[in-house]
């Protein structure tokens, strides 16, 4: 027997809708965002600054990536998401399309880390999660995120062959710059998540003034032990995305393995994605977390010790891309446990600072290391070290215990 009223079938629809616009916002920006690495080894000799110099631009964009979170979150609890999501993608194109005419240090970092990295920022996670959070029901959360987390790995299983055969074809600048007029395909998103917080929240989630929200997270202890491990998050993730073509480079491979090895890892992450929205609401999050880090850990390690030809690679990306952002629905789902909706685009903001952070140190101490030792393995042990720790520190989060789920007759 059919109950659907034309009422809920179009709430469904919206639903939809919604879900939709912050999936294909996430899968544009994410998507440019995460294929840059294979712009590098071309930045490099265009511009003869040195793989250090211009990791430091990428490590920049993690920083500034993160640090425009918070603030784009607080705008956006205050006057909702549209605005800042349509600055946000309008940003993003704009510093991708003039990076290649950037010949020094400076001009890459205000190109890729200030305007670019910036505006992904404004049309990021916090902001798409959070007005999702807002238009969704509470049930449905914990999917919705993992089909937004989904979008951003589509666009960098999308984006890094499309990458990779703009740069045979018509050259790396003119590359960045087709990548740059995609992106504005991202601005009618705007529209369908332009609601303000009043339209969904109850009298008791009224958002807190930004500070005391702020004040009352950074007293919580369950909270700083989120925001650090998303800190390894954060570190891992930058430093795949930025120097995985290295690392098939230093191992003697062809690029296309590269841009291969950065699809299956956008790819994977799409599994892993849906997956862990599916697995929040079933299992307590605090302990997925703890088993997505030591997974990290253990195929880093077997990765290590395999002989590296291409299709180890490509099977070390695909384990790697079942973790790569299968964190993000969790931790948005313990921020909005800890302290509500009202307030979560501000603190989620706040914990995607922490990951930025870690973002900055794993794009910039991956291109100086390799500048000083020729190799990427000192990285590769702080890697595993800092997952092992992310396993273990979530383990004390004070998370509720879930209800008994009822089967239905």
């Amino acid at each position: 027997m059919s109950d659907a009223s034309p009422g809920a079938t179009r709430t469904h629809m919206a639903e939809w809708l919604v879900l939709l616009a912050a999936a294909a916002t996430f899968a544009l920006t994410m998507g440019t965002r995460q294929t840059m690495g294979l712009f590098l080894s071309a930045l490099n000799t265009s511009t003869g600054l040195g793989v250090g110099s211009i990791s430091l631009a990428f490590a920049f964009g993690q920083l500034w990536w993160g640090l425009t979170q918070p603030f784009a979150g607080a705008f956006a609890d205050r006057v909702g998401a549209g605005r800042v999501l349509f600055i946000g993608v309008a940003l993003v194109a704009i510093g991708t399309f003039i990076t290649p005419f950037m010949t020094t240090t400076a001009g890459l970092i205000f190109a890729i880390g200030v305007l670019a990295a910036g505006g992904a920022g404004m049309a990021g996670p916090a902001v798409l999660m959070a007005a999702t959070a807002r238009l969704i029901p509470v049930d449905k959360r914990g999917m919705a995120t993992g089909i937004i987390n989904a979008g951003g790995s589509f666009g960098q299983f999308l984006m890094a062959p499309i990458a990779g055969a703009l740069m045979v074809s018509v050259g790396w600048a003119s590359a960045m710059q087709v990548l740059a007029c995609i992106v504005l395909l991202a601005l009618p998103a705007a529209f369908f998540l332009k609601g303000s917080p009043a339209h969904a929240l109850v009298a008791s989630q009224v958002p807190l003034k930004t500070g005391a929200a702020i004040r009352q997270a950074l007293h919580t202890p369950s909270f700083l032990m989120l925001a650090a491990g998303f800190f390894v998050c954060g570190f891992h993730v930058a430093f795949l995305a930025t120097h995985l073509p290295g690392v098939v480079a230093s191992c003697g491979l062809p690029t296309q393995w590269g841009a291969w090895s950065l699809a299956m890892l956008g790819l994977f992450n799409i599994v892993g994605s849906v997956a862990m929205g599916w697995a929040v609401g079933r299992w307590r999050m605090k302990s997925l977390l703890s088993l997505v880090y030591a997974a990290r850990a253990l195929a880093v390690l077997v990765f290590l010790l395999a002989p590296k030809t291409g299709p180890v690679l490509l099977v070390f990306a695909a384990v790697m891309g079942l973790t790569f952002l299968s964190t993000v629905p969790p931790t948005a789902g313990l921020v909005a446990k800890f302290f509500g909706v009202g307030n979560m685009a501000t603190l989620f903001g706040v914990v995607m600072l922490t990951h930025q952070v870690g973002g900055f140190l794993g794009a910039y101490l991956g291109g100086k290391v390799f500048d000083a030792t020729g190799s990427y393995n000192w990285i590769w042990y702080a890697d595993i070290a800092l997952a092992v720790g992310a396993a273990l520190i979530h383990l004390p989060i004070q998370e509720a215990k879930l209800p008994a789920r009822t089967v239905a007759a």
